[in-house]
């Protein structure tokens, strides 16, 4: 009897045990940045995607870029807004990264916009906008025993605002350029490319 309460015991603890193992196995699952309504801003796998989620079907998902670390992604958010009575999405994040050298550091800042539509799963824009910070080192000799700090800033591409009437404005320092929605397309189309119609005499 002594014998199988032993053996009942040591069967019983080997269960408890086997069972809390089985539970801390946790399947890995995406990191999510930004959410609104049934879309969110996710990272996994190295991926950086949008996932649709929908009820009846099977989740959509819209691919983004490779990305080694989320922590790289910041301000991430997804904010909706009409075009000509459809409805759609800005997805934008902040990216940092610097190179450091003995002789030069640069310190990039880039702002990503992706403007998308839930029902077609389409990026109808994508733009990105970055401010370089350059700061240089460089001998003013030849014996190299004097030396000079350079600092300039360079900006690249087009800072994107959306406006209330769902119109996008990509502008720079020496341009800026308008598009609107195109119903008939589903896209959107510079204003500067669309040709008025002469007036009838």
């Amino acid at each position: 009897m002594y014998k199988i309460s032993v053996l009942l015991i040591l069967c019983l603890s080997f269960n408890i045990n086997y069972s809390q193992k089985k539970k801390s196995s946790k399947k890995i699952t995406g990191v999510t940045l930004a959410k609104i309504d049934n879309i969110r801003a996710e990272v996994s796998n190295n991926n950086f995607y949008l996932l649709i989620v929908n009820k009846e079907v099977s989740n959509d998902t819209i691919q983004l870029k490779k990305i080694q670390d989320p922590k790289l992604l910041l301000e991430c958010k997804i904010t909706p807004f009409t075009a000509k009575g459809i409805k759609l999405y800005n997805l934008s994040w902040l990216e940092s990264s610097s190179i450091i050298s003995p002789s030069k550091t640069e310190e990039s800042s880039s702002i990503y916009n992706e403007i998308f539509d839930v029902l077609s799963k389409e990026i109808l824009i994508s733009n990105v906008q970055s401010v370089i910070k350059i700061k240089e080192t460089n001998f003013v000799d030849k014996d190299q025993s004097a030396t000079q700090t350079i600092q300039k800033v360079r900006n690249a591409g087009f800072m994107l605002n959306v406006t209330n009437e769902g119109d996008i404005i990509l502008k720079n320092k020496t341009q800026e350029n308008k598009l609107t929605y195109n119903l008939t397309d589903k896209k959107f189309e510079n204003v500067s490319n669309v040709i008025p119609k002469k007036k009838k005499k």
